[in-house]
């Protein structure tokens, strides 16, 4: 890799340091091609990617950035995770190290927050974006349900009220 091309990743990684919602890092070794595109696969689901990267590149992509603090996690083979979504991406990343032992999530970032393994976690047990959106929309829509509801009942129960009246004046 020449030095041109080195630039161009250390300005790429850069730029998912500064626009991700969460970044995690992970040790990947011993990973199969196979379970690696597994992982890719289940991350595009979530909105979220894979990159692998020399760690000495993503450092200097860290320098200056508020997830700087990460830097000592990247030592071995690791492989960076993230997304836009502050949950995405840790979700499926602590999904996939429970159902692979060879993959070893070592911490990451949530804007300029560091986070360690423990901290992953809590953030993949938060509910994603859609989550949120769909229980304050729930939330929004169920008083407008309920009034509908109150003043539609009176309504049907003063129609069968008639209706009843109507019958016992027909039957007499």
């Amino acid at each position: 890799m020449d030095r041109a091309q080195k630039e161009k990743v250390v300005e790429e990684l850069g730029q998912i340091f500064e626009s991700s919602g969460v970044v995690v890092v992970a040790h990947y070794a011993g990973l199969t091609v196979a379970e690696m595109q597994d992982l890719r696969a289940k991350m595009r689901e979530a909105g979220g990617s894979v990159r692998v990267a020399k760690n000495k590149l993503a450092k200097i992509a860290l320098e200056g950035t508020p997830s700087a603090a990460m830097a000592d996690l990247l030592t071995g083979m690791t492989v960076l995770s993230y997304s836009e979504d502050p949950v995405a991406a840790a979700k499926v990343a602590d999904e996939y190290a429970k159902g692979n032992q060879k993959f070893q999530i070592l911490g990451g970032s949530m804007g300029g927050t560091a986070l360690d393994t423990a901290g992953v976690k809590a953030v993949a047990a938060m509910p994603s974006r859609e989550e949120l959106i769909a229980s304050i929309v729930g939330c929004i829509g169920a008083p407008a349900s309920n009034i509908a509801g109150a003043i539609g009942a009176p309504a049907s129960n003063i129609a069968s009220i008639l209706s009843t009246i109507e019958e016992r004046a027909e039957a007499a």
